[in-house]
């Protein structure tokens, strides 16, 4: 029970966070499109931050805290022939315990959440503005990742265990949608929090949390840092660098983004339906 009310907690604490500075711009760094490579590299460190302490804030909170509450949930309204029986990922139903919650946490929580706020960072310009932005994310996420991966993916057998469908859906859509407005909105207030690194005491004070999870996320770190050597050397390319930051490259990335999603809607609504009606 404690380690479902703490899980509580944080999910409100995460959501309630997200939400509150879900109405902010997020601001980005002045630069010009003849960037200096040591430039381009304090704003890879920048925007590396951000999506180390937004992923991880999220992740724990939505992805891991608000997954295993809705375990516990399905496993207490799946009924008696369902408890003990074992999950696709090894897990007992309706055993919930601090050393598993812990594991769920970090391993699918922490890289689900960085990779989450990565994407978020690469996709943001081209979302709408405010809650709406999120809302938007996070249902994006849901249908193009959510019903092939998990957790809404249709062929995942802990379906035929844990339910009612209908009630697996909708607590799945909620956690999409949480999960989009906490990432952007912390997203944003870290943008105005946080500036680009420099030699100031006071900057790397605030770099100290950053640091800290670095540190403790270091597997996520080393791949965040191969790929900021890529984008260092990709600013090398003036004419690739402004034609990113042109109106052109933000109608072209809408338009990628909404065939994407609706090229991926009709698996999505069939999964779902699936998934309610068994």
């Amino acid at each position: 029970m404690l380690v479902m009310v703490i899980c509580g907690v944080l999910l409100l604490a995460g959501v309630a966070a997200g939400a509150q500075w879900g109405d902010r711009p997020f601001v980005t760094p002045a630069g010009e499109p003849g960037l200096s490579a040591i430039e381009a590299a304090r704003r890879f460190v920048w925007y590396a931050s951000i999506a180390l302490v937004v992923g991880i804030g999220a992740g724990v909170t939505v992805i891991g805290c608000g997954g295993r509450l809705a375990m516990r949930l399905l496993a207490a309204t799946s009924g008696d022939a369902a408890q003990g029986r074992i999950t696709e990922a090894d897990e007992i139903v309706g055993k919930i315990t601090a050393g598993g919650t812990i594991g769920f946490v970090i391993f699918v929580g922490i890289l689900g959440g960085v990779s989450t706020a990565v994407l978020y960072l690469v996709v943001r310009r081209f979302l709408p503005a405010g809650w709406l932005g999120g809302i938007v994310f996070g249902l994006g996420l849901l249908v193009v990742f959510g019903t092939t991966i998990d957790p809404l993916r249709d062929q995942n057998p802990d379906f035929d265990l844990v339910g009612p469908g209908w009630l697996a859906v909708v607590v799945f859509i909620v956690l999409a949608v949480a999960l989009g407005v906490t990432v952007a909105g912390l997203a944003a207030r870290l943008s105005t929090w946080l500036p680009l690194p420099s030699a100031n005491r006071r900057v790397l004070l605030r770099y100290a949390v950053p640091a800290a999870l670095a540190a403790f996320a270091y597997a996520v770190t080393v791949v965040i840092l191969i790929l900021g050597l890529a984008v260092v050397a990709v600013t090398r390319w003036r004419s690739l660098v402004s034609a990113t930051r042109s109106h052109r490259a933000v109608v072209v990335g809408r338009v990628v983004a909404i065939t994407i999603a609706a090229a991926s809607l009709p698996n999505a609504v069939i999964s779902v339906a699936h998934i309610a009606t068994s």
